[in-house]
């Protein structure tokens, strides 16, 4: 059977670089690391900006992903702003 993007092995938090993005298993969501908050969790903020939340397990993004959250968010900005 393949795997598929979603089971990839999750990152300690310890090991995320701050700017990078991640998917935050729990919540099936994608956030840009912010930074660590003790040894167990990883603070991620919204790709628009927002509300920090704490992450406890992570795991990187495939290609793909990343390239598909980034022209998300850059369409986001043309919508709103018209740049």
């Amino acid at each position: 059977m393949a795997t598929t993007e979603r089971d990839r092995p999750g990152v300690p938090p310890e090991d995320c670089e701050p700017g990078t993005l991640v998917r935050d298993v729990a919540r099936d969501a994608i956030g840009v690391v912010m930074g660590h908050h003790g040894g167990d969790r990883v603070q991620l903020r919204p790709i628009m900006g927002g509300r920090e939340w704490d992450a406890f397990e992570v795991r990187p993004l495939t290609a793909r992903e990343e390239l598909s959250a980034r022209n998300a968010a850059r369409n986001e900005v043309t919508r709103r702003w018209g740049l």
